[in-house]
C-alpha cells in the first residue's frame, strides 16, 4: 500500500509525469495480453450465458445483463457490463448506494455470482473495446467518485491507468462499503499505479483464482 498521508503534495511520487520507453513497452504488451485473454474469455462467457439466463428466468425474471455508468481511464465515463445480480430496479427508491453484506436486493443466483466474481465476466467486452483492462483499479460510479475525491487525497490518481476486472486491491482486501474501506483500497490502487509491471500483473492473476474459489467476493 501507499499510505495517502505520506505522499504529501507530490503526485509524481505515485504517477510519473512522463512515460519511459520501458513503460510504453509494458503498456503495449499489457494491451496485447488483454485482447488475447479477453478473446479466450468470450468462450467462457458463451458457456456461462445459457446457464445464468435459465436460472435467472426461474428465480428472478428480468434482464440478463446490467449496464452501469463507471469512471474509467483519464476520468472518462463508460458503461460497464455485468451479469445482473440484484432485483430489477434495485436502486429505484434509494438511488446510488454501496452494496453491503446480506444486501436483500441481491438475488439468490446473484449472491453466488458475486461470491465467485463470475458476475464480472461480461466485462471482457469492455476490455475488448479498450475501456477496461484485465488488471487495474476497479472502476467506481461517478456519484461515489465525486464523494471520495473530496474526502480522499489523490483519489483521481486511480484514473491514470485503465480500470480492471481484477486488481491489486481486489486480491488484497475484501469488498468495501464505506469511505474507510475505500481509503484502504485506494492505497492498494496507488501501489499498483506506482509499481505496475508484468510480474505484478502475473501475481495478481495467480491470486485471483483462490479469491474466486474461496468465494471472497460480495
Amino acid at each position: 500500500r501507499v499510505p495517502v498521508e505520506h505522499i504529501g503534495r507530490d503526485l509524481q511520487m505515485v504517477v510519473p509525469m512522463e512515460a519511459s520507453a520501458a513503460e510504453r513497452f509494458y503498456r503495449l504488451i499489457k494491451r496485447v495480453s488483454d485482447i488475447i485473454i479477453a478473446g479466450l474469455g468470450l468462450v467462457a462467457l458463451a458457456l456461462i450465458v445459457p446457464i445464468v439466463a435459465a436460472v435467472n428466468a426461474l428465480t428472478s425474471p428480468g434482464p440478463l445483463f446490467y449496464r452501469q455508468r463507471r469512471v474509467g481511464y483519464g476520468g472518462r465515463p463508460f458503461e460497464m457490463l455485468k451479469f445482473r445480480s440484484m432485483i430489477p430496479d434495485a436502486e429505484k427508491e434509494s438511488g446510488a448506494v454501496w452494496a453491503c453484506e446480506n444486501d436483500d436486493r441481491i438475488t439468490p443466483l446473484g449472491r453466488l455470482l458475486r461470491h465467485t466474481r463470475l458476475d464480472e465476466v461480461p466485462q471482457i467486452i469492455n476490455v475488448l473495446k479498450g475501456e477496461m483492462s484485465i488488471i487495474g483499479p476497479r472502476p467506481e460510479r461517478p456519484e461515489f467518485v465525486e464523494q471520495l475525491a473530496r474526502e480522499l487525497p489523490f483519489y483521481r490518481a486511480r484514473h491514470a491507468v485503465r480500470p480492471g476486472i481484477t486488481g491489486w486491491a481486489q486480491v488484497q482486501y475484501d469488498y468495501g462499503d464505506c469511505v474507510e474501506d475505500a481509503k484502504i483500497k485506494l492505497e492498494y490502487d496507488l501501489y499498483y499505479v506506482k509499481n505496475m509491471s508484468l510480474w505484478l500483473d502475473l501475481r495478481i492473476l495467480l491470486q485471483t483464482v483462490p479469491v474466486m474459489l474461496q468465494l471472497r467476493g460480495q
